[in-house]
């Protein structure tokens, strides 16, 4: 599946790719060296682990390169009027009478303890391009879906600190 990510998503993947081979890459190499020079390496431990730990930074590099050649870029400007990526929504939840402020972001930034809503979850794809005031059904599965209104939606400026999954 592609990727959805917006201009900034693409810069902060652009700068932890950079990161990692500027700076971790150089400390996993030399993490490495300093271990191989301790010895045995069939019973080096530190050698295993940082060999570990260069291996990983790699698979990431290699991972994050492959997102940007097969992301989908998307915009991350709405209308005024109606709920887009990155912004603030304040929805009520009529089976809970319970409201909830979440912000809308894609994927990669989605996290449910910081309330930023993928625009790929149940909540995120029933709100996006809706308006204020409107009642949406929310579907988890086919056997479950419940109601809620969207009471306010508010622009958000993007939040530096802000991070990609990962970094």
């Amino acid at each position: 599946m592609r990727e959805q990510l917006t201009k900034s998503d693409v810069k902060k993947i652009e700068e932890e790719i950079e990161y990692r081979k500027l700076v971790v890459r150089k400390e996993a190499i030399e993490a490495v060296k300093e271990a191989r020079a301790h010895g045995d390496l069939s019973e080096n431990f530190e050698y295993h682990a940082a060999k570990k730990d260069k291996n990983k930074n790699e698979s990431r590099i290699r991972y994050l390169e492959r997102m940007l050649k097969t992301a989908l870029i998307v915009s991350d400007t709405s209308r005024e009027d109606e709920v887009g990526i990155n912004n603030t929504v304040t929805v009520y939840f009529e089976e809970d009478e319970e409201e909830q402020v979440f912000r809308l972001v894609t994927s990669i930034r989605g996290n449910s303890m910081k309330n930023l809503i993928s625009t790929e979850s149940p909540i995120g794809k029933a709100l996006l391009g809706r308006k204020a005031g409107d009642r949406v059904k929310i579907k988890v599965n086919d056997d479950y879906s419940y109601y809620a209104v969207i009471k306010k939606i508010e622009n958000t400026e993007e939040d530096e600190n802000d991070s990609i999954r990962g970094f």
